[in-house]
């Protein structure tokens, strides 16, 4: 059994950067921006409309106040500061998850915030403390052996091991860095190896060709990714094909 989810609502006024209800279609949870790296209201809005009548779970995908770098600098911001970001962010997708009946269900960190608190303790017990600070008890998705699932699991919140099927491993288990050649990959095929060898065999090959052991519970294919929901069905099928039952973790 695992979940399969994407980054969605990723945009902004006439700007969009998703295709939010083809993914909806696919995926069992839903990453929605919630206004700091992307997003805004009508935006946070609709994804959890079309979440709600589809089913699909809603987790708040929380990052650092940068909507100019897509949360993808890194930033230096106070625990207490960040801890009150992240409770606001929580808060302000929770309005429009109620509002289509449905509940924000989890939380993930996006970008430069995410890969902080793989390393920076302060900083993951700073997200965990805006969790706790929503209030609701929600489960923590992160990469496994990271001190934000550390975090999570010490202050009484369910950790959630996470894998990217489309993102290239270091020898230890890290991602490797976006401005790194090869960082991302591309090739569908070799996207859809990676899901069902997650799923079967936990774990991948990192890119010095050492194999790391990587067991989630839940897969991440990127939204603004080109072609995601087209990459994202052929996961989910071939999941399916291999005897795993995709289904929401929350």
């Amino acid at each position: 059994m695992i979940d399969l989810n994407a980054d969605l609502g990723e945009g902004f006024g006439r700007w969009t950067l998703t295709d939010d209800e083809a993914l909806l279609s696919v995926v069992t949870s839903a990453n929605v921006a919630c206004g700091f790296h992307a997003g805004d209201p009508s935006v946070m809005r609709r994804v959890c409309d079309l979440a709600a009548e589809r089913g699909v779970r809603i987790g708040a995908q929380v990052s650092y106040r940068d909507l100019a770098g897509f949360g993808r600098r890194a930033m230096d911001v106070p625990p207490d500061e960040l801890a009150a970001e992240v409770a606001y962010q929580i808060g302000a997708l929770r309005v429009f998850a109620q509002a289509a009946g449905a509940e924000v269900r989890y939380v993930k960190p996006h970008g430069a915030l995410y890969n902080r608190t793989v390393h920076d303790t302060a900083q993951a017990q700073a997200v965990v403390a805006g969790v706790r600070l929503a209030g609701g008890n929600l489960p923590v998705l992160g990469l496994p052996g990271s001190e934000l699932l550390a975090a999570a699991g010490e202050a009484g919140l369910a950790p959630v091991r996470e894998a990217f099927a489309d993102r290239a491993y270091t020898a230890r288990g890290t991602l490797v860095p976006r401005r790194e050649p090869g960082a991302v990959v591309e090739d569908p095929d070799t996207v859809v190896r990676r899901a069902v060898g997650f799923a079967v065999e936990s774990g991948v090959e990192a890119v010095d060709g050492t194999r790391v052991a990587v067991a989630p519970r839940s897969l991440c294919v990127h939204g603004d990714t080109p072609g995601a929901a087209r990459i994202a069905a052929r996961v989910r099928a071939a999941l399916a094909g291999a005897g795993i039952t995709v289904e929401a973790f929350a």
